[in-house]
């Protein structure tokens, strides 16, 4: 694990997305909670939050970081997807990309586990890292990237 002990604490926060397309009638189902488990995006957001807070336990040289904000929104888009927001923040000696990706991944794939019995082709995919701010590299965003 690489020593960030003489870094300086800074405000840091990550922004990731990613989305899951399925079909109509699923996305359908979400929408009007008609899940006999419950609401679906309401359970998918815990699961994205416990995902954040566990990565250290999952990526094997990820700092444990005391994470001072997580938020996860769903955006439905047409008939047939959801996409997922993440945003990590913290205050603290390293960055938290890696929270921010594996929340969205983790509340896409509760979606894909509560619905697996209506729809098993569902598709999980573009999940990114869109912006990242704080630290001692300059902050990041897949926008300005791409502009250049």
């Amino acid at each position: 694990m690489v020593d960030v002990g003489a870094k300086a604490i800074t405000q840091r926060i990550a922004v990731a997305e990613g989305a899951i397309i399925m079909l109509p009638k699923t996305l359908t189902m979400i929408q009007q909670q008609g899940h006999k488990k419950g609401d679906v995006l309401a359970i998918a957001r815990i699961a994205g939050i416990m995902a954040a807070k566990k990565t250290p336990e999952l990526i094997p040289l990820a700092h444990p970081i005391a994470l001072s904000g997580i938020n996860v929104e769903f955006e439905l888009q047409g008939d047939c997807a959801v996409r997922c927001l993440a945003t990590v923040k913290c205050s603290g000696q390293t960055g938290v990309e890696i929270e921010a990706l594996n929340t969205v991944q983790v509340a896409l794939l509760t979606i894909y586990d509560m619905c697996k019995s209506v729809d098993k082709g569902m598709e999980i995919g573009g999940v990114k890292l869109l912006t990242k701010t704080g630290g001692k590299s300059a902050d990041w965003s897949r926008e300005s990237e791409n502009a250049d």
